[in-house]
């Protein structure tokens, strides 16, 4: 037995406005789509979304902090994502994305991490 890769799964509010973001500004092919569900790839990468738009929790007691995920898909864990993906030519990479206004706001290098990895932040 081998493990061979992973795939995240974020989630999103809007299933449309994610595709869109990740095919305009990342170059992520959309291979498929439904109302709920979404499934992106660029090269071997692939990256799944789902709609995570749960707003019944504003709704809830003032004791909601006792259990506040109930049905799983609740809005306030969007944007709570993140994920790697190892490249090669990870300048042309910068170089390719930097002008697109994507790079996180308190990181808009190319930088080197105490672990010897090269590595930029987008959002």
């Amino acid at each position: 037995m081998e493990l061979k890769s992973s795939i995240p799964a974020f989630p999103v509010l809007n299933i449309r406005d994610a595709i869109e973001f990740y095919k305009e500004k990342l170059a992520f092919e959309e291979i498929y789509s439904e109302l709920n569900f979404a499934r992106l790839k660029r090269d071997k990468i692939i990256l799944d979304f789902w709609k995570a738009n749960d707003k019944s929790w504003k709704f809830r007691s003032v004791f909601l902090f006792l259990k506040p995920v109930r049905s799983g898909d609740e809005s306030f864990i969007t944007g709570t994502h993140s994920c790697k993906i190892e490249v090669t030519g990870i300048e042309e990479l910068f170089n390719e994305v930097k002008d697109k206004k994507i790079l996180h706001k308190k990181h808009k290098e190319l930088i080197t991490t105490n672990w010897n990895a090269r590595e930029f932040h987008i959002l």
